[in-house]
């Protein structure tokens, strides 16, 4: 007979029946109506009112019946509290029960009951229970302590349960240590020291290892996952490791699969990228992936997720594996998307033409969204590789002559694309696409058209019918098309300007007087100002040479993929977001892969290899400060007439116009410094407004750190070098001394320096103006620019020189100062710095102690006094307050490649410690700030 009657009575008076059968004598009877309360639970009846009487079935040895009442105890503790203290003996005894799967049941039910009360008279049985003799009584004790510390992490804390739950890392039975891990896992994720519970050494990771082989799929994704959390010391216990995980791969549980590949991406990034084990291990890690795509489609969808970060990170793993991602007739949609995406990234010469072939036949699919974005594919493949641009180029002429109007519009946005790629190359099929010129109706394709038609205007004789049949409807437009014609209109105007004043007339007038878009209304402002003061700039502006796109347009920002990539086989990897994204309050650690291991560091050409292999990114910025959410990637360099100077010579457009305007002669505005000087800046606007006003202010000493022995002299066969930083004016320098200690003459001095973490470079030749004599010293300054090419260093600020001489070429490392890259526009508005100090995440807030401060010292018995120190280093003061006799200084520094960083500054008056408390959204940046503070504060 099934239960199905337990959920079907048509008694009346049931709760009082049901209590009569709770009291019943015979064990039978009782585990029948115990059985019938547990149904109505089920179906959603309260059966609260029998709370007394089902407990008092708790004194049984049946386990069956036990089972039950602490079924229903679970679910009716919370609204019941007082009533469930009757049942706390009977846990306690039933944890000291022979039968282990009794004590097992009792301690994971007291875990399982959320209630204050009951808690505290966990603690004993569970001390005991994390102590048994039988293993599966301490895998579930394991479990419980995340539970209690769920309820009340202090008291898991003070009664010692974390350091049993270390200790159980170490025991004989591998589903005890997998709990563990999980737990301790659990506990550490919602821990809000931050600090990792779990000491990974090498013995705690070989007991894991041992474990992994012998435990159940799930204890083996939390190994893997604890494992993947580990630092091997040298590359050679990386790859010991990885042995031992790769068994893995051949799991059948997709979850083990993906978190062993998590292990592996992790720990490659230790290894020399071109070693036999990292080739081996690549083939080892394709097939597996391959086989998650056999699976249904929710599992397809989740590897294919997670498939797309690797890909981005490891191109080469799966580039023989493009067939695989072909899409089925009966796929789902939204997996029929992802494998889409993954063919762009794969797409190579070597496969392109299948490719090709079936992204045609894609874009003839039913699906709507399909096609669009297998149309949009087609374009991406032309402008990833270049010799399939002219074959990608006859498919979506051949696409627009099928009429169907979503194709025609996606193929005139991507063929917008391949022409910003392909300039002055494919522009014989313009008449084709002027043909569809009616039936476009989505704002990104009428934008799209109207851009061709702007930027090839000299090119088609009746470009100005076509923008004036556009303008026709200008405010009915969408903002994406007014802004678009706005621009093609004076392009055009600037190319014909004799046949088209009236239509530029025309535009503007709609686009500042008749219009409410702010956006629409600047431009239209721009380009009125431009054109009636100085219509030679206005072309210079408006018609310059563009740079081409790049090829990737979608790839995910460096860090944060190396962050994604720490959560393979999570929702982090599907979702594409990191935890902190979407996980309300979550504080755990900010997962990071480890800095590569990829050869020597001088190895230009095998750097120069690297950057060719890698995907660029849209705009070409390979900016290496982690977390660049907060900067405009478009925005210009910090010192733009320094940058014009080392790109040889650029015209300075608004020169001569900008004097014309506020009625100057143009003499000085115009002319530029001299090539490769930076030019001298203000050092603080406040000092600009005390000369316009009479204000005198009072200047600190600007801060540079006392001379270092950079290159010794028996390293130097000879010659000396010691040196600092120094930044004065928005100038920085490279202060160093020559100090000749060989037998010779030492000339031909020459200096380069190796690609940084902020593109330092000489901004011109070492100049030592003679031959340095034995045993004879000289000081040379040499000027240093921020525009040459980035490359992450470890540490941020380390820099790699080589400094050549007549007798030999030297190489040696030295740290540069933070403050050197301190920009003296880095005042920031108090309202701004309130919001953005908010919009930065709690996690990402850095905190450090400034210790043996001498707070009688010249320039910091007040507050005023620390700030224009700080300020003479470009660090300015936002805000002072006065709390509880402490007083706080908020401060704002922007870097010269445009991160910011705020602190704030805690004084008390008499202690020697400052505390500093900074917050950026690249908190790489935290350690050199804090260096920097404590070095200018001690100076």
């Amino acid at each position: 007979m099934t239960d199905s009657k337990y959920f079907t009575t048509t008694k009346k008076g049931e709760i009082f029946e049901l209590k009569s059968e709770l009291n019943s004598d015979k064990k039978e009877k009782k585990k029948e109506a115990v059985k019938k309360v547990i149904a109505s639970m089920t179906v959603g009846k309260d059966v609260s009112a029998l709370f007394p009487d089902v407990v008092n079935c708790m004194q049984t040895d049946n386990l069956e019946l036990k089972k039950l009442v602490y079924l229903y105890l679970m679910n009716y503790a919370k609204s019941q509290p007082d009533m469930a203290i009757m049942a706390v003996n009977t846990f306690v005894k039933d944890c000291e029960d022979p039968n282990p799967l009794i004590r097992a049941l009792a301690v994971r039910t007291m875990g399982c009951i959320r209630v204050d009360k009951i808690t505290e008279y966990l603690c004993e049985p569970l001390r005991k229970c994390l102590k048994d003799e039988d293993p599966y009584v301490r895998k579930t004790a394991a479990i419980c302590v995340a539970k209690l510390h769920d309820i009340n992490a202090s008291m898991v804390e003070d009664q010692g349960f974390l350091d049993q739950l270390k200790e159980l890392l170490s025991d004989s039975n591998p589903m005890v240590v997998a709990n563990a891990v999980a737990s301790l896992t659990e506990i550490n994720e919602a821990s809000s020291s931050g600090q990792p519970l779990m000491e990974l050494n090498a013995a705690t990771m070989n007991k894991l290892l041992t474990a992994l082989n012998e435990c159940t799929e799930w204890g083996q994704v939390f190994i893997l996952d604890a494992l993947s959390q580990y630092s091997p010391k040298d590359e050679r216990e990386a790859q010991s490791i990885c042995e031992r995980i790769t068994p893995r791969l051949a799991h059948a549980n997709a979850a083990v699969v993906l978190s062993a590949v998590k292990c592996l991406m992790k720990f490659m990034e230790l290894m020399v990228s071109d070693s036999e084990f990292v080739k081996n291990l690549t083939k080892k890690l394709a097939p597996p992936l391959v086989t998650l795509l056999s699976s249904e489609p929710e599992v397809q969808y989740v590897a294919l997720r997670n498939i797309n970060l690797i890909v981005q990170k490891r191109p080469d793993l799966l580039k023989h594996e493009m067939k695989v991602f072909f899409v089925k007739y009966n796929d789902p949609i939204y997996v029929k998307l992802e494998k889409l995406d993954i063919m762009i990234r794969l797409a190579s010469e070597a496969n392109i033409v299948q490719v090709l072939s079936e992204l045609k036949e894609y874009a003839t699919e039913v699906d709507v969204d399909f096609v669009r974005k297998a149309v949009r594919a087609i374009g991406r493949c032309a402008i990833k590789v270049e010799t399939s641009a002219e074959r990608c180029v006859s498919t979506l002429l051949d696409l627009i002559q099928t009429k169907v109007n979503y194709v025609v519009q996606e193929a005139i946005v991507v063929i917008k694309d391949i022409f910003r790629k392909y300039p002055n190359k494919y522009e014989s099929i313009i008449s084709t696409l002027c043909e569809n010129l009616d039936t476009l109706d989505e704002p990104e394709a009428r934008a799209s058209m109207i851009w061709i038609i702007g930027e090839y205007a000299e090119r088609i004789d009746n470009a100005d019918e076509l923008l004036e049949s556009f303008l026709e409807g200008f405010h009915d437009e969408n903002t994406q098309v007014q802004l678009q014609l706005l621009t093609a209109i004076v392009k055009l105007f600037l190319k014909r300007p004799t046949d088209t004043q009236e239509l530029v007339q025309q535009v503007l007038s709609l686009a500042t007087q008749d219009s409410d878009n702010p956006d629409l209304r600047d431009r239209g402002f721009i380009y009125w100002r431009l054109l009636s003061t100085d219509p030679g700039a206005a072309k210079e502006v408006v018609l310059a040479e563009k740079p081409l796109i790049a090829e990737e347009t979608d790839l995910i920002e460096p860090t944060l993929l190396d962050e994604l990539i720490c959560h393979i086989a999570s929702l982090a990897s599907v979702y594409h977001k990191p935890p902190s994204a979407f996980v309300e309050g979550r504080t755990g650690l900010r997962r990071a892969l480890p800095k590569s291991s990829g050869g020597s560091d001088n190895d230009s050409a095998g750097d120069q290899q690297q950057q060719q292999q890698q995907p660029t990114v849209i705009p070409n910025q390979d900016s290496l400060i982690p977390d660049l959410l907060n900067m405009d990637i478009n925005a210009p360099p910090v010192v733009p007439t320094a940058q014009s100077a080392f790109s040889g010579g650029t015209l300075d457009l608004l020169g001569g116009g900008l004097d014309s305007l506020l009625g100057g002669s143009g003499a000085e505005v115009g002319s530029s410094p001299a090539p490769g000087i930076p030019p001298v800046a203000p050092s603080s606007t406040a000092g600009l407004l005390g000369d316009i006003f009479g204000i005198t202010s009072s200047s600190a000493p600007v801060y540079s750190p006392p001379k270092q022995i950079w290159l010794p002299a028996n390293r130097g066969k000879g010659m000396e070098i010691t040196g600092t930083f120094s930044r004065k004016n928005g100038v920085i320098s490279m202060d160093l001394t020559l100090h000749n200690k060989a037998m010779q003459p030492i000339t031909g001095f020459a200096i380069q320096l190796n690609k940084n973490s902020f593109g330092i470079t000489p901004a011109a030749p070492l100049n030592v103006p003679a031959p340095l004599a034995p045993n004879q010293s000289i000081d040379v300054s040499l000027i240093l620019s921020t525009s040459g090419p980035v490359q992450r260093m470890d540490p941020l600020t380390n820099l790699q020189v080589a400094i050549k001489n007549s007798v030999d070429v030297f190489y040696f490392a030295t740290v540069m100062p933070m403050h050197i890259f301190f920009c003296e526009d880095g005042a920031m508005d108090k309202r701004v710095f309130l919001s953005t100090w908010k919009d930065i995440p709690s996690q990402n807030e850095v905190q450090f102690n400034i210790e043996n401060i001498n707070m009688n010292a010249d320039g910091l018995s007040t507050t005023d006094g620390i700030s224009n120190k700080l300020q003479s280093s470009n660090i300015f003061t936002i805000a002072k307050r006065n709390v509880e006799g402490q007083d706080m200084l908020y401060q704002s520094i922007k870097l010269t490649n445009g991160i910011w960083v705020l602190t704030e500054l805690k004084v008390q008056p008499g202690n020697t410690t400052i505390v500093l408390s900074l917050k950026s959204r690249a908190t790489d940046v935290a350690q050199g700030i804090f260096e920097a503070f404590d070095g200018i504060l001690h100076f």
